[in-house]
C-alpha cells in the first residue's frame, strides 16, 4: 500500500466545534412559521380490545387542531420493515403498553397536555404473555397477526451426539440478560412540512433516511418522488434510531398532511423510554463439551430473544445472534436454535452489538466454567481454541485473511498483567475483593448474507474550481464521527488534500442515493468504498488536466500531498487547486458518483452453513472488578480492550469509540435495569431511576488497537463501531464471579442480586 497522507492520522472532527459551542441545531431547535405540535396518545394495557375511543372532549380544548386515528390514514396503516406486522396506530386492539392509539395535534404543548387528560378509552382486557418461551407453547394467546414465532434461525454442523460422546467434560448453564435502554441524549423527533404541490418533507433525527422515506410514503399513500427526508444532526442513536423514526416521522407527516401546516413531533424522555425499542432480553441454554486438555468438541445452544409485540428488526438481530452464539472458536460439532417469541411488551430492535452481547455473555461464562472444571487458565483455554487465519467458523466459512485475534490476546494479556493478577486475587481476603475476567469476541462486518440485497452504497463527489470538494452519501453521522472519517477517506482518495478543503452535505433522499442502513458497523466500509470509486473517476480527469500543465502523458502523473507531479521530477508540481482550475476551464468532468456492492455471501437457512459475512472484526477484553461483600456493590476498576479493526482511519476517534462502548457495556453489566409491573408497563421511565453510568462509574479504559488489514475495505478498513461494547458484560461477569467465588449468570449484576448470590 502506498504511503497514506491523511488516513491513519488523528484529525479533529469537523463537527466538534459547533457541538461544543452549542451551535448545532437539532430537530427540536427548528421552528417554522405556522408550525403546530403533535404528541402520541398511547395504550396503558398490554393486551386489550379497544371498545371505545372517546375524543370529543379533547377536541373541544382550545388550541387543539385535530386528533388522528387509524381511520384518518390516507395510505396504509403499516410500517414497512422486515415483516408485515407493525402498525402506525392500534386499531381494534392494543398489544403492548405504549402502543400508539391516537395523535393529538395542537397549537401548543400545553393544549396537548390538556387534551391528553380528556381522552378516554374503554378496553376489554385479553390474556397477556410476557415470556418468549411461554409465547411459543401450544395454546398461548396469539399476540402478533403473523403468529407468535417472529423468527427462527439455526446452525447445524458435525455430529453433535458424537461430539459429546468424545468429550471428557460437559458444562451446562442457563443465562439471562435484561433490557438496555438506548439513552441517547437527543430523544426521537421529526418535523414534517407539507409541500405546495402535494408532497411532504420530513426533517428528523435518524439513522436510516431511506427507511423513513418508505414509512412516510406508506402512511400518506404517496410515491417516493413526492417525499423528501432530510436527516438533521442526530444526538446519538446506538441502533435506536434505525426502526423507530419511521413511526414518528410517519405520524408527524400524517399530522402535517391533515392540517396543511408544518408539524413537529418530539418525545420527552418519559415517552421515549416507554414507547421506543430496547436491547432484546434473552434466556439461553448452553451445553459445551471439551477434552481434558481443553480442546472444544461440541456446543449446543438454545437461545430465546424477547422481541416484544412486533417483529421490527428482530429477524436480523436474531440471525446475527445465532451466527455469533459459539464465539470466535473452532468447534467441530454444533447445534444452535435461536427463537423470538412475541410478548405483550414494547417492541425491541437494534442496539449496538445487534444480538451479539447476549450470546457472548452466555458463551464466555461457559468458557470460564470449563476452565475451572479442568483447572486451566481461562485465557489460555480460549487462546488454544481461538480462530486463526485459515480456520473455519462454525458456519463453515474459511477465514483467508484479516484475523488479528492472536495479537489481541497478546496485547490484552500483557497490558493487564493477567497471569500475575489471576494468581494473586484468589488469595486476598477482606470485605472488598477483587477479581479479573476475560472475554473473546468476533463480529461480522456489514449486513452479511441475511442483508446482502441492501448491502450497497452510493457516493457523490464534486470538485469546485478553487480546489474545494463536497461529497454526499446515504449513510449517516449520528454522533459516532462518520463525517470526519469519510472526510479523511475523501481527502486520501483525492491525492491527500487537506480535510479542511472538504464539506460533507446533509443526507437528503432527494440528493443522494440509498446507501443502505447506517448499522452493523458498515458505514465506513461501504460508503468509504463508494467514495473511493467516485474519487478514482475524478482523479482520472484531474490527471489529464495535470498532464497538460506538466506537458506529459496522464499515465506519468502522480498525486500526493495535495499536489500533482511526474514521478521522475517530483520537484516540479501543481497544487490540487491549480489543477482543479485548469480542469474547470477545460470543462473536464469533476463531478462523479461512486458505487459499491459488498462481495457475495451465501447462506443455507436449513443448516446454518455458508459465508455469513465478508470479514470479521475481533477483540479481547479483560476486566478487573471489585465487589463489596457487605453491600453487594460491584465496581469495574479497569478494562483492557484490544480490538482488531483493520486499518484505522482516525486513531483518536477509534480510541473514543472504544472508551464509549466500554462504558456503555459497564452499564449493561451492572446497573441498567428496566422495571416492569405485572402488566408489562415500564416503571422507571426517567434518568432519575433508570441508571446509566456517569464519569464516576467509568473504569480506566486501556485501548489496544490491532490493524489486521482487510483487502476489500477502503485502505484496509473493517467496521468496529459495535465491538467495544459487546464483550464487556461477559468479562465483567467473569471478573465478579472470580471475586466472589460464585457463578453470576444473569445481568445486570445489581447489588441485591449479588448479595443473594453470595448468601446462597
Amino acid at each position: 500500500m502506498d504511503e497514506l497522507c491523511v488516513v491513519g492520522k488523528s484529525i479533529p472532527r469537523p463537527d466538534a466545534w459547533d457541538k461544543v459551542m452549542g451551535k448545532t441545531r437539532y430537530v427540536d431547535d427548528i421552528t417554522l412559521p405556522g408550525m403546530a405540535y403533535a404528541a402520541i396518545y398511547y395504550s396503558s394495557l398490554p393486551h386489550a380490545e379497544i371498545k371505545e375511543l372517546n375524543i370529543a372532549k379533547a377536541l373541544r380544548v382550545p388550541g387543539v387542531l385535530a386528533i388522528l386515528r387509524a381511520s384518518d390514514i390516507p395510505g396504509k396503516n403499516f410500517i414497512p420493515m422486515i415483516k408485515e406486522d407493525w402498525t402506525f396506530f392500534a386499531k381494534e386492539k392494543v398489544v403492548y403498553p405504549g402502543e400508539p392509539i391516537a395523535l393529538i395535534v395542537a397549537e401548543s404543548k400545553d393544549a396537548i397536555m390538556d387534551a391528553w387528560e380528556k381522552i378516554s378509552v374503554v378496553y376489554e382486557e385479553l390474556p397477556a404473555i410476557f415470556d418468549p418461551e411461554e409465547s411459543l407453547k401450544p395454546g398461548a394467546p396469539q399476540i402478533n397477526p403473523i403468529g407468535n414465532l417472529l423468527s427462527l434461525h439455526k446452525i447445524r454442523t458435525g455430529d453433535l451426539e458424537l461430539g459429546f460422546m468424545e468429550s471428557d467434560v460437559i458444562i451446562e448453564g442457563v443465562y439471562e440478560t435484561d433490557y438496555q435502554e438506548h439513552a441517547y441524549l437527543e430523544t426521537q423527533g421529526a418535523l414534517a412540512v407539507p409541500g405546495a404541490e402535494g408532497g411532504m418533507t420530513v426533517y428528523g433525527s435518524m439513522q436510516c433516511p431511506f427507511y423513513v422515506l418508505k414509512g412516510v410514503c406508506m402512511i400518506l399513500g404517496l410515491p417516493q418522488h413526492k417525499v423528501r427526508i432530510v436527516q438533521t444532526p442526530t444526538g446519538g442513536a446506538f441502533g435506536g434510531k434505525e426502526d423507530m423514526p419511521s413511526l414518528f416521522a410517519g405520524l408527524a407527516a400524517l399530522a402535517a398532511w391533515s392540517i396543511k401546516r408544518p408539524v413537529k413531533l418530539t418525545l420527552d424522555r418519559r415517552a421515549d423510554i416507554i414507547m421506543t425499542s430496547k436491547r432484546h432480553p434473552s434466556r439461553s441454554y448452553y451445553r459445551l463439551g471439551a477434552k481434558k486438555d481443553g480442546t472444544l468438541m461440541a456446543c449446543e445452544a438454545r437461545v430465546y430473544l424477547d422481541p416484544g409485540a412486533y417483529a421490527t428488526l428482530t429477524p436480523s438481530v436474531l440471525w446475527r445472534c445465532c451466527i455469533h452464539s459459539c464465539g470466535p472458536y473452532r468447534i467441530p460439532h454444533v447445534k444452535v436454535d435461536a427463537y423470538a417469541g412475541a410478548t405483550n411488551k414494547v417492541p425491541c430492535g437494534a442496539y449496538r452489538g445487534f444480538g451479539s452481547p447476549q450470546v457472548i455473555f452466555a458463551m464466555e461464562r461457559q468458557m470460564d466454567k470449563l476452565a475451572r472444571e479442568i483447572a486451566m487458565d481461562p485465557l489460555k483455554l480460549r487462546a488454544m481454541n481461538a480462530l486463526r487465519q485459515g480456520d473455519s467458523t462454525v458456519t463453515g466459512q474459511t477465514l483467508p485473511w484479516s484475523v488479528g485475534l492472536e495479537e489481541c490476546i497478546q496485547k490484552a494479556a500483557e497490558a493487564s498483567r493477567w497471569e500475575e493478577k489471576r494468581s494473586r486475587y484468589p488469595a486476598e481476603d477482606g470485605y472488598k475483593r477483587r477479581g479479573i475476567g476475560c472475554s473473546f469476541l468476533h463480529y461480522g462486518v456489514g449486513l452479511g448474507a441475511a442483508g446482502s440485497r441492501i448491502d450497497v452504497a452510493e457516493a457523490y463527489v464534486q470538485i469546485k474550481p478553487d480546489g474545494g470538494a463536497v461529497f454526499a452519501v446515504g449513510t449517516t453521522d449520528m454522533g459516532q464521527g462518520m463525517q470526519g472519517v469519510l472526510t479523511q477517506i475523501v481527502a486520501e482518495g483525492l491525492g491527500g488534500i487537506a480535510p479542511q478543503q472538504i464539506q460533507m452535505l446533509p443526507v437528503d433522499t432527494m440528493q443522494v442515493g440509498d446507501s443502505g442502513p447506517t448499522v452493523a458497523s458498515r458505514a465506513t466500509y461501504t460508503s468509504g468504498n463508494a467514495i473511493l470509486d467516485a474519487c478514482e473517476k475524478i482523479m482520472d480527469e484531474m490527471k489529464k488536466g495535470a498532464a497538460l500543465l506538466l506537458k506529459c502523458e496522464p499515465s506519468q502523473v502522480r498525486a500526493g500531498g495535495g499536489k500533482f507531479f511526474q514521478e521522475s521530477a517530483p520537484e516540479i508540481f501543481y497544487t490540487f487547486a491549480q489543477v482543479a482550475a485548469e480542469c474547470s476551464a477545460r470543462h473536464f468532468g469533476l463531478t462523479h458518483t461512486g458505487y459499491f456492492k459488498s462481495p457475495d455471501t451465501s447462506w443455507d437457512s436449513e443448516t446454518g452453513q455458508g459465508k455469513a459475512y465478508v470479514a470479521y472484526s475481533f477483540g479481547v477484553q479483560i476486566a478487573e472488578a471489585e465487589v463489596d461483600m457487605q453491600t453487594g456493590e460491584a465496581r469495574v476498576l479497569d478494562i483492557w480492550a484490544a480490538h482488531d479493526l483493520g486499518k484505522v482511519v482516525n486513531p483518536k476517534m477509534a480510541q473514543g469509540q472504544i472508551e464509549g462502548g466500554v462504558v456503555q457495556g459497564v452499564g449493561y453489566s451492572l446497573m441498567e435495569f428496566i422495571a416492569l409491573d405485572g402488566k408489562g408497563r415500564i416503571q422507571n421511565p426517567s434518568f432519575s431511576n433508570y441508571i446509566i453510568p456517569t464519569s464516576l462509574d467509568a473504569p480506566l479504559v486501556h485501548s489496544e488497537i490491532v490493524e489486521s488489514v482487510y483487502p476489500e475495505g477502503p485502505f484496509g478498513v473493517k467496521g468496529f463501531g459495535e465491538t467495544p461494547l459487546m464483550g464487556v458484560a461477559a468479562c465483567v461477569a467473569n471478573a465478579v464471579s472470580d471475586a466472589i467465588g460464585r457463578d453470576v449468570d444473569k445481568i445486570p449484576m445489581l447489588p441485591e442480586r449479588l448479595l443473594e448470590k453470595m448468601k446462597g
